[in-house]
């Protein structure tokens, strides 16, 4: 079951000459409905001549059509910022350039999608929620708070180019009512009347009708434009689970080479784990093809299988050269399974295995497609928590491929994973608990250029089981003396204890990597041993206390 609304809008020019106000809402599709949600937006234009209208129309219309163009792992109050503040920067070079119209504009955008809502905000347009019997304001008017200045913005779509947009998120309940009003509404009618219209109106639309009319009754000045809201359904299942969809289909047995899986007919087993099962396989033209699936011990384990369908769906959002391509398996598929491209070649962690020595330029030329990759990926706000070389496939062709996104985390999905990854890939704040970031990638990323070159891990392998008290790295040159300076320095900073010391993204690591001894990184200062000022005294007490009970033994023996 989707998301289910009814919503109501009107706008109306009122006593002025022209209506500055704009007003528009997108109800997308069942799938963008669950990934991107349903999104409304309000402004009110500001005239310096007839720059108001434009820049609100333009506003409204930017955000519901490049919002939905942001990819779906982004984050909606993420991917709401990315758009307003194109959208500011659009505005304020059209009123540098046409000076005689330029404008500025008020935005309220609310976005409802699975079960919560978002709002991003700015200016004196109004968001109320009223739940329960009870409205709540969600904005805050961005005006001088001086009486006689009440309606002068400080904040505005077109007014600065560094916007500062206010962001709000909490859930859904099941019969929420949203108002989005300009000031042509609320300020004529007040809190108390707008709640008492709403309540008293049938649907939104009679709603919305409704409070447009009584605010222009009350000899309202302004343009009037209100939208109402009213949540009738909520989905009956989170994000996660509604992309799984796992439900319908079966754990397929455990497959040998030569048996067929919907026109799949398999090659060999490419990996087993306690969690999954990897097959090669070939399709029916000949082409060879990855197929993912979950061992038959795990048949019923509800978790796993939403799990499997949600790294299916975040990797069909990862269209990228750095990334297995998922393929379409719509009317196809009739077991819980997921397909992806096959490349031939071997992870890092195969060519290790096979003894293999890595020159320390390849593993420099590594490092650049890696950080590459993982720029990619952190574009996409995904992370994927468990960076090393068995998860990184160097192809036949080349190219350098992440793969496995099993614990990857997205902005959209769910975290059920305590604390995903390798011990010894893992940065020590995860260790302690702390939630993962970019930084974390980055610094699975050192680890893994760094066991690349020396076989070793900068602060020694850890179990599963340990927990590690984390000292001063080692450096590289300590087991291979071969190792430039500079790339030691880079490595040593990725790989930093404290995160502030490593670098802020994948970025400024690639660029590192590129610019090489031509500009050198520095590393982090290796941290002094604490000295205790009563370290001498205290073994000065401890000698006594011994030489006293050696004394004490001698006379009782004589």
């Amino acid at each position: 079951m989707s998301l289910q609304i009814s919503i109501g809008h009107l706008s109306a020019v009122g006593p002025r000459e022209r209506n500055e106000d704009f007003c528009g809402f997108v109800t997308p599709t069942a799938s963008a409905l669950a990934t991107k949600g349903v999104l409304l937006a309000l402004a009110d234009g500001v005239s310096m001549s007839r720059g108001g209208r434009e820049a609100a129309e333009f506003s409204v219309r930017g955000v519901l059509s490049d919002y939905y163009a942001t990819p779906e792992t982004w984050s909606v109050p993420h991917a709401l910022d990315r758009v307003i503040q194109s959208i500011n920067r659009w505005v304020i070079g059209q009123s540098r350039s046409e000076r005689e119209s330029g404008g500025a504009t008020t935005l309220s955008t609310l976005v409802l999608r699975g079960r919560r809502w978002y709002v991003a905000h700015v200016g004196d347009s109004r968001i109320y929620l009223i739940r329960d019997g009870k409205l709540r304001r969600l904005t805050v008017d961005h005006v001088w708070d001086r009486p006689e200045m009440q309606h002068v913005l400080t904040r505005a779509i077109g007014l600065d180019a560094r916007l500062l947009l206010d962001h709000s998120d909490e859930s859904i309940k099941e019969g929420d009512c949203f108002v989005l009003a300009t000031d042509g509404v609320w300020e004529p009618l007040g809190d108390r009347e707008l709640h008492r219209i709403v309540g008293e109106s049938d649907a939104p639309q009679a709603a919305a009708e409704a409070l447009v009319r009584e605010a222009l009754e009350r000899e309202g000045r302004d343009n009037a434009t209100a939208m109402v809201l009213r949540v009738d359904r909520l989905p009956e299942e989170l994000l996660r689970d509604a992309l799984a969809d796992s439900d319908q289909f079966a754990v397929p047995p455990r497959l040998k080479a030569g048996e067929v899986l919907d026109g799949f007919s398999i090659v060999e087993v490419l990996h087993e784990s306690r969690a999954t099962i990897v097959y090669k396989a070939s399709d029916s033209d000949g082409a060879f093809v990855v197929l993912k699936t979950l061992p038959p011990a795990l048949a019923q384990d509800k978790e796993q299988r939403s799990a499997l369908m949600a790294e299916e769906w975040l990797a069909r959002r990862l269209v990228s050269l750095y990334f297995p391509e998922a393929l379409p398996l719509e009317g196809r598929r009739t077991a819980l399974y997921y397909a992806m491209t096959f490349h031939e070649g071997a992870s890092l962690q195969q060519h290790l295995d096979a003894g293999r020595h890595f020159p320390i330029v390849e593993v420099v030329s590594l490092g650049v497609r890696l950080m590459k990759a993982l720029g990619a990926l952190h574009r996409r706000d995904v992370l994927h928590r468990d960076i090393k070389p068995a998860n990184l496939h160097l192809g036949g062709d080349g190219r350098l491929r992440i793969l496995d996104f099993g614990v990857a985390r997205s902005a959209v999905g769910e975290d059920e994973s305590a604390i995903p990854g390798t011990p010894s890939y893992m940065a020590p704040e995860l260790i302690g608990g702390d939630a993962p970031h970019v930084q974390s990638d980055l610094y699975a990323a050192g680890v893994t250029l760094y066991h690349l070159l020396t076989r070793k891990y900068p602060y020694g392998e850890i179990e599963p089981f340990q927990h590690p008290r984390f000292g001063e790295p080692t450096p590289p040159s300590r087991y291979r003396p071969d190792v430039p300076y500079w790339l030691e320095a880079i490595l040593l900073k990725a790989v930093a204890r404290e995160r502030k010391l490593r670098f802020e993204t994948a970025e400024e690591f690639l660029l590192a990597l590129e610019r090489g001894e031509n500009q050198t990184t520095t590393a982090p200062p290796r941290t002094p041993i604490a000295r205790d000022p009563l370290r001498l005294w205290k073994s000065i007490a401890t000698a006594a206390i011994i030489l006293n009970l050696l004394l004490l033994y001698l006379l009782a023996v004589r």
